[in-house]
């Protein structure tokens, strides 16, 4: 049995074979997941008393506190995660943190409904527990690792800065537009400062196949909350009706749906792409956060058809169905649009393909708005990331035929016949 004394934070080799997720970057991961399902949970709550507004600015700002919160624990623990004492115990910290932000989201919600200060005490609360340990984590590495010794003391800086906005923020006595205004200026310096300092000081040694991992796995645990609204939609159907027809077809649609999600986004082979095209993964790495948002919205427009289908919603049929397709468009935009940002290869063959399936979900609503029943939308909107996965796949076929047809002409065997 291995100990866990502190060691040197001198910096996990990029090129290390078999790197996997460890079980402690699964467990931070249950706690990302509980914030991840109130955000979805407050959208569709608010959607379904037709407060879009509050709905929609609540759940982005709460979606990307949450994911930018997992982001910056996981390239860190991607480039210098130790697992001794010291590591395990700072990130207990921050899981701590992350269950307090979790607490705060629906007071931002509410504080947006009634048109006053943003109501984010609590969740900048969780951000100072889950920093002062992620600061602390980067000044470890700053000392043991002098070849990254300027970007880590630059990230902790950086982290301690931002942080004090976001105090300012909570404390201040500032009414809804300039709040708002001020949040969205932190969220930027967020997301752009360390794309112009990692070119000044280099970056740090994260794997690539490690990023795609766990950047793999969020994807997954926000399709959680795609099950998780269907299994909502189909209680009530089942409370009505029991096993009747449109019990069975939304169940098919919304299950259909959230794997056709899952094997859309892993036919692209991210970790292979980032090994190769390692200076272009800020872009796509940045790039995952209105995809994980999107996922996890359309998890919150399909628990949002289980409030229609009650009869709790004040929502019509074709407003609940476009909850749920235009985070879905949204999603197969960005698929795209990742794979573009990494190859730089993107073809006219692939325009079609994502013009197709924008083309699906403008039908879904076509037909809702014609008067076909939600659960006929439903059942045609699961059919936009098939779109993608058929084509694909019939794609990556037809090149393999070609290259065993090349490799038969070229054996030896083949050439005598």
């Amino acid at each position: 049995m291995p100990s866990h004394r502190l060691r040197p934070m001198t910096g996990r080799d990029p090129n290390e074979q078999s790197r996997a997720s460890s079980t402690l970057e699964l467990l931070f991961d249950l706690t990302v997941v509980i914030g991840l399902g109130t955000a979805a949970g407050q959208l569709a709550h608010y959607l379904a008393e037709g407060h879009a507004t509050v709905a929609v600015i609540g759940f982005l700002m709460s979606a990307f506190a949450v994911v930018w919160a997992w982001m910056n624990w996981s390239w860190f623990a991607s480039a210098y995660d130790t697992d001794d004492w010291a590591f395990r115990l700072l990130t207990l910290v921050q899981m701590v943190g992350a269950l307090i932000l979790s607490l705060g989201v629906p007071a931002v919600f509410s504080s947006f409904e009634h048109g006053g200060q943003i109501d984010n005490q609590t969740m900048v609360s969780g951000y100072v527990v889950m920093r002062v340990p992620m600061i602390i984590q980067w000044l470890r590495a700053a000392r043991s690792d002098p070849a990254h010794r300027g970007i880590c003391l630059v990230y902790a800086q950086t982290l301690a800065a931002a942080q004090t906005g976001w105090v300012i923020v909570a404390i201040a006595p500032l009414t809804f537009w300039p709040s708002l205004l001020l949040v969205l200026a932190l969220a930027s310096t967020e997301l752009l400062g360390p794309i112009l300092l990692s070119r000044r000081h280099g970056g740090t040694p994260w794997h690539p196949h490690h990023i795609a991992e766990r950047y793999g796995l969020l994807i997954i645990i926000a399709l959680g909350e795609g099950l998780i609204g269907t299994m909502a939609t189909l209680s009530v159907l089942f409370d009505a009706s029991g096993w009747s027809v449109d019990f069975v077809v939304v169940g098919l649609a919304g299950v259909g749906l959230t794997f056709g999600i899952w094997w859309a986004y892993f036919l692209f082979p991210s970790g292979a792409l980032l090994e190769h095209f390692r200076s272009r993964s800020r872009l796509w790495g940045n790039g995952h956060i209105p995809l994980f948002i999107a996922v996890v919205a359309v998890g919150g427009g399909l628990h949002l058809a289980a409030y229609a289908i009650d009869g709790q919603s004040h929502l019509g049929p074709v407003p609940t169905l476009l909850a749920i397709a235009i985070p879905l468009a949204a999603y197969a935009v960005l698929i795209y649009a990742l794979f573009g940002s990494l190859t730089r290869a993107l073809t006219r063959r692939h325009l079609w393909q994502l013009a197709a399936s924008l083309a699906v979900a403008l039908l879904s609503v076509v037909l809702v708005a014609l008067g076909s029943p939600l659960s006929v939308g439903l059942v045609v909107l699961s059919f936009v990331p098939w779109v993608t996965v058929i084509a694909q796949e019939r794609d990556a076929r037809r090149k393999e035929l070609s290259s065993d047809a090349l490799a038969l002409g070229a054996s030896p065997h083949h050439r005598r016949v």
